[in-house]
Parts: C-alpha cells; sequence; structure tokens
C-alpha cells in the first residue's frame, strides 16, 4: 500500500520488532503504524495532537 507517508522507526526500538513507527513528512499530518504489520491500518493525527502527547511522556 502506498501511502506517501516516509515511516522511521525509533532509534529506541529493540531488535524484537515490538515498535511503532512514525511518519511526520506530510504537514500537517503525524502518522503512526504498528511495525509489525507494515500493510495494517495508519493512525492520522494532527501535528499539535502528536506535540501535545510527546511532551506529555516526557513530563513522566
Amino acid at each position: 500500500m502506498t501511502t506517501g507517508f516516509d515511516f522511521l522507526k525509533s532509534s529506541y526500538s529493540s531488535g524484537s520488532g515490538e515498535c511503532v513507527e512514525v511518519a511526520r513528512n506530510i504537514p500537517p499530518t503525524v502518522a503512526v503504524r504498528d511495525s509489525k504489520t507494515p500493510d495494517g491500518p495508519i493512525l492520522r493525527l494532527p501535528s499539535k495532537a502528536w506535540t501535545d502527547f510527546t511532551a506529555s511522556l516526557a513530563a513522566n
């Protein structure tokens, strides 16, 4: 499936394949998918929602 998103895996991901991939190359959308099922569903978020989410993780 071609979506136009350029997904990247986190440098923190382990070799076991349990990871999410994120694409930020098509503003104003951030796309997230499960790395184990790259042809599966894609969660599309507004950029602000992604920024708020990652900021909340850093605060914990």
